[in-house]
């Protein structure tokens, strides 16, 4: 079976492409979803219905199918290398990915809530929220690709600093969007 690992290796990164790519632009349409909510009849229904079907498209055709077979090819390659399961940096990797399953499924949950059209959140915390999957996925790539070389200190420094740019990204973009809105 090892010699199918490139194989199952590569699928397993592309479902990991495609799953991010579901997870960095669904919480972009819960904003959009969100600020359409606050829109004059009849653009807020018009609005509102687009973004339910785009998020429906988007949630059910790529990000959980991608969440699935990444998951998927992710457990054969533990299956075909199990001495990954002794080292530490998998562990913490195993971690960071439970993390991203918590980041999904509370996705989900917004997701159900829009599709009713209950609105939880404003769309700052949506923007926020929005980062969490970025820094997973820096937590993960360095993980995977630094193993035990990986300083906790410097790594644990580069997700906080990671964090407090994207927080000034925000604020910076919403300092430009106050002074004008179709920014």
């Amino acid at each position: 079976m090892s010699e199918y690992y490139n194989y199952i290796k590569a699928l397993h990164l592309i479902f990991v492409v495609t799953w991010f790519a579901g997870l960095f632009y669904i919480p972009r349409l819960f904003i959009y979803h969100i600020e359409a909510s606050l829109k004059p009849s009849p653009e807020k229904e018009i609005l509102g219905n687009q973004l339910k079907l785009m998020t429906k498209r988007l949630w059910y055709i790529i990000t959980w199918p991608s969440a699935l077979l990444c998951t998927l090819f992710a457990i054969w390659l533990l299956v075909i290398m199990p001495g990954w399961l002794q080292q530490g940096w998998m562990h913490i990797k195993l971690a960071f990915v439970f993390l991203l399953f918590i980041y999904h499924l509370k996705c989900h949950q917004i997701f159900k809530q829009l599709q009713r059209d209950e609105v939880k959140y404003t769309s700052r915390f949506m923007r926020i929220w929005n980062e969490g999957a970025t820094l997973i996925l820096f937590a993960v790539v360095f993980l995977a690709i630094l193993k035990s070389t990986f300083s906790w200190v410097f790594g644990l420094v580069g997700i906080l600093g990671l964090g407090i740019f994207l927080m000034l990204g925000i604020k910076l973009y919403k300092r430009i969007q106050e002074k004008n809105p179709n920014a």
